[in-house]
């Protein structure tokens, strides 16, 4: 009989400690106090702070290379696939070479038959001036062959020149890569007839191991990076690395380098456009995508205030300024564009120095009197409280 009230006694015991930790739980999360009029307070001082903002981007290869033939005729082959890789020099695209290949044999056998006719006249003229010299021809007679000379030079450079551009257009018919790079999509296929004026190029070559980013600053934004002074190319060095993020809301790792800006305004936008350079080892970054620059801003001698400490009205701002008779005044303050996601940076309304309350301020009113405490004073008191819950000081956990 004892033992079964014994263990009676003990289960109401720890469902009492249990009820008794919800309860202090409870109590120690609620609204951030402590007590009824008990809330959090934090100064407010002047600080630096890291900052980002985001700047919609393009991404273009260092060169995008627009490959067009230079000679008319059908595709016969394609020598690589789209996407490839390819290295300056390396065959893109076959075009027919027949007709081009006949001219090229026709030009070389003129060049011959120039050549032949040219030793031919060169010994008849050096027969003819022997004979001159020994006044059995005349004047007239010798000139001609001088001016036969002449013209089989003339027919032989004509030959030579025909020959070269029979070659080079022979050459023209295989397409190949002018850089090293990423082929891009193909509008012409085999059996296509393609020239020179084609409205479409046959494919792009772009140039990707490093990748240029454009995105644009306004005008307002670019004076306040480059307000320091000093030429073009040294406010460029001093501009921070940026870094990019990604379509799928990644951040590329390698960072990037600003090294050129517009000198010209966009009158229509205000902005400014910016160039950033950021190396593509790994071929993640293609030619044509999009992306956002996220730039880098430290702000010095700036108010901080957390988010949870203020209350949002008609798209303004407020917090609870602690007075010197322990009332709290609603009070409006000036934000800036740029946060961290924790904090507000204050442009206006709030001094260093002041005091702000920081947790349970949905449970204030204007003009509310109020027990400040200190961040630090509230975890001592609710580690006491927890302590005080171990050690079975109930009376005094809940003080």
């Amino acid at each position: 009989m004892s033992t079964k009230r014994n263990r009676s006694f003990s289960s109401s015991r720890v469902a009492f400690y249990a009820l008794t930790l919800s309860m202090l739980t409870a109590c120690g999360g609620q609204s951030g106090k402590m007590g009824d009029d008990e809330f959090t307070v934090q100064e407010v001082v002047s600080t630096s702070s890291n900052q980002v903002t985001k700047y919609p981007a393009t991404i273009k290869g260092l060169q995008d290379i627009e490959i067009r033939p230079q000679v008319s005729g059908f595709i016969v082959k394609l020598c690589v696939d789209e996407g490839a890789t390819v290295h300056k020099g390396q065959a893109l695209f076959q075009i027919d070479p027949t007709q081009y290949q006949a001219a090229f044999d026709q030009a070389k056998a003129g060049v011959e038959s120039a050549k032949a006719n040219l030793k031919t006249v060169t010994e008849t003229e050096a027969n003819k001036k022997m004979l001159h010299e020994q006044k059995i021809i005349s004047d007239f007679e010798y000139q001609t062959a001088v001016n036969n000379l002449l013209t089989a030079k003339a027919n032989l450079a004509q030959a030579e020149a025909s020959y070269t551009a029979a070659k080079q257009n022979l050459g023209f018919c295989t397409v190949t890569s002018p850089s090293d790079g990423v082929i891009g999509t193909f509008p012409y296929r085999i059996g296509a007839l393609v020239s020179a004026s084609i409205s479409e190029p046959l494919t792009t070559v772009s140039q990707i191991g490093d990748m240029y980013v454009y995105f644009s600053l306004t005008e307002k934004e670019l004076l306040a990076l480059t307000k320091a002074g000093g030429t073009l190319k040294e406010q460029l060095e001093k501009m921070p690395e940026v870094q990019l993020e990604l379509s799928d809301g990644s951040i590329y790792a390698e960072k990037g380098k600003i090294d050129a800006v517009s000198g010209v305004i966009d009158q229509t936008t205000g902005s400014v456009s910016m160039r950033a350079t950021f190396p593509n080892k790994q071929n993640i970054l293609r030619s044509g995508g999009m992306a956002n620059v996220i730039f880098p801003y430290t702000m010095e001698n700036v108010l901080l205030v957390p988010q949870s400490a203020t209350v949002d009205i008609q798209d303004k701002k407020f917090v609870y300024v602690l007075q010197p008779d322990s009332t709290v005044k609603y009070t409006e303050i000036q934000i800036s564009n740029l946060n961290d996601g924790k904090n507000y940076i204050v442009l206006d309304g709030l001094k260093s120095g002041d005091k702000i309350a920081v947790e349970g301020v949905t449970r204030l009113n204007d003009g509310m009197k109020i027990t400040p405490i200190t961040a630090a004073q509230k975890e001592a008191k609710y580690q006491q409280a927890l302590k005080d819950q171990r050690e079975g000081n109930i009376a005094s956990a809940f003080n």
